[in-house]
């Protein structure tokens, strides 16, 4: 029975049109596991299950300040305000922060 992380992950995939190979990439586990999550076969455990939060978290908030078909551009893309990292790397690492401090900036920039 999947749990909300696995639903979390088939979300990602959908609003953010995130491929299982991103979700793979951001959350360290092999893509065999992440179509796993998708179908609702399994779940993510651990600090998967964090990555996938911590990436659900900034997938939503960036649908408020992009196309969402641009999301997975904008994720692997290196970005200057990171100090030329890519999004998808820094989330990767635990370095979430960092990169919703950023999102927050453009959430901000929107609001004027």
């Amino acid at each position: 029975m999947p749990t909300a992380f696995a639903e979390e992950a088939l979300r990602i995939h959908d609003v953010g049109h995130l491929s299982d190979q991103l979700i793979a990439r951001a959350t360290g586990a092999a893509r065999s596991t992440v179509r796993g999550w998708l179908a609702l076969r399994s779940e993510p455990r651990g600090t998967r299950a964090e990555r996938v939060s911590e990436l659900s978290a900034i997938v939503e908030r960036l649908t408020r300040v992009v196309r969402p078909e641009y999301i997975p551009v904008w994720l692997t893309k290196p970005i200057r305000a990171l100090d030329d990292e890519k999004p998808i790397e820094l989330i990767a690492r635990g370095e979430y922060a960092r990169v919703a401090k950023l999102v927050s900036s453009l959430e901000e920039a929107g609001a004027i």
